[in-house]
């Protein structure tokens, strides 16, 4: 079990514990929550855990049980690493004190999607490193809990590059660079190109491959919200079949943002140059590429 303070660099304090037993969680945690109850000017910390080991922090905390908030992993993490994100930015307007002071431990659901395939592995690793620039202005305090026992030794030693507390930790956009370096898999021989108007032609064909007419409207309105965050495109592709159809957006100008897609809105209604967030929101899989000839944007649903 490996545990220790986060360097104060700014004030989102982002930290790992890494554990392999129920009391060494235990070991991790509870002096982590008791910091939180002892913090001036926040609300009571917050535990988001696989349920048993919230039923290990209620005997641990004692009296103090009724001072912490506990969370089932499996109501938080619902959905995609953009999701997360969402949910969080949510969670800290409603309920962070000023400034974002809030003591959250957060444990990812690795029995569930974050750990399910290499893919989401990489997508959860995104989401660790991006945090470090999404809420670095706020004072919020967040340990990362890792079970060996479900995450893994290659999940664990991966995400120790997205903790400032690590001892390895990388800088986040140099990270996601990495992350982006691995080419897309090539279309599949059944890929098809559509023809302008782009979202008429989605709704079309993305029917046509199975989606829900439910579905097939979500998913054209993250096409064309990713669109219109590009500007013009030249050319999309579509493949697949349901639930993961998938199309494949190209423009002559280039993303140069990591961030792209996951900074939250400060208001609903969207700007055109914020499509890309509603994307994230709706699909299981937005892929960012730049090139010397402009930028590639994957969508997969489902």
């Amino acid at each position: 079990m490996t545990t220790q303070p986060a360097p104060h660099a700014h004030p989102f304090d982002h930290r790992m514990a890494v554990f392999g037993a129920d009391d060494e969680f235990v070991a991790a945690a509870l002096p982590f929550l008791t910091e939180g109850l002892g913090a001036p000017g926040e609300p009571p910390p917050v535990a988001i855990a696989a349920p048993d080991k919230l039923d290990l922090l209620r005997d641990a905390l004692g009296a103090d049980v009724k001072e912490v908030g506990l969370l089932p992993h499996t109501e938080w993490y619902t959905g995609s690493a953009a999701n997360a994100v969402a949910q969080g930015a949510g969670y800290l307007a409603a309920h962070a004190g000023p400034g974002g002071r809030i003591h959250l431990l957060m444990e990812p659901e690795w029995d569930g999607r974050a750990g399910r395939s290499t893919r989401e592995t990489t997508e959860w690793l995104r989401y660790e490193a991006l945090a470090n620039l999404l809420f670095a202005p706020l004072a919020t305090t967040v340990l990362c809990a890792y079970d060996t026992r479900t995450a893994g030794t290659a999940i664990v030693e991966a995400a120790r590059r997205a903790h400032p507390d690590s001892g390895v930790y990388e800088d986040p956009v140099r990270l996601t660079a990495e992350l982006d370096a691995v080419p897309l898999p090539s279309p599949p021989p059944d890929v098809e190109r559509l023809d302008e108007p782009y979202t008429e032609a989605v709704r079309s064909r993305a029917a046509g491959r199975g989606l829900s007419r439910v579905d097939a409207e979500l998913f054209t309105e993250a096409v064309t919200a990713a669109a219109a965050a590009l500007g013009p495109v030249t050319g999309a592709l579509l493949w697949g079949e349901a639930p993961a159809c998938v199309v494949e957006l190209h423009a002559p100008r280039r993303v140069d943002d990591p961030l792209a897609g996951f900074v939250p809105p400060p208001v609903p209604d969207l700007e055109p140059d914020q499509g890309l967030w509603f994307s994230r929101q709706v699909c299981a899989y937005v892929d960012v590429r730049d090139d010397a000839h402009g930028a590639t944007v994957r969508l997969q649903y489902g």
